[in-house]
């Protein structure tokens, strides 16, 4: 049987998390913090919310196959470099422009890329286990 305080409040806490997943992505090649840490954020804001209302909930919020998100992410970190190894001969390390948002400057370029790929597979390979467990253990 469910809680209805635990879901209520679990859906305040996924958005609170999942903000701060995408925060910690983006600051993340500036300062600490990135794909890796914000996949992380972002995986446990997912599997928080299937603990609390269920695997089908947050595989309804994720809208995509974990594993379909692990390609992707992988395609994109894996391609990320190319672009500055073409225009200047340097991998990864290629900005196309740098945006001020105040608590951080945001630079966008290969690295960004490399990061938001990063973080695909993190969320994608830690919800596929994490949905896994949480079926197997259900039924």
């Amino acid at each position: 049987m469910r809680s209805i305080i635990l879901v209520a409040s679990t859906r305040i806490f996924f958005i609170a998390m999942a903000v701060v997943s995408l925060w910690i992505l983006l600051r993340g090649h500036n300062e600490p913090g990135g794909g890796f840490i914000g996949g992380l954020m972002g995986a446990a804001a997912f599997a928080t919310l299937a603990f609390a209302a269920g695997v089908d909930e947050a595989r309804k919020m994720l809208r995509i196959h974990p594993g379909v998100l692990m390609g992707v992410g992988l395609v994109l970190a894996a391609i990320s470099g190319l672009p500055g190894v073409v225009l200047n001969g340097s991998y990864l390390q290629h900005q196309w422009l740098e945006v001020p948002l105040g608590l951080f400057d945001l630079k966008l370029g290969t690295t960004l890329v490399f990061d938001v790929g990063v973080y695909f597979v993190v969320i994608g390979g830690v919800l596929s286990f994490m949905f896994r467990l949480y079926e197997e253990e259900q039924g």
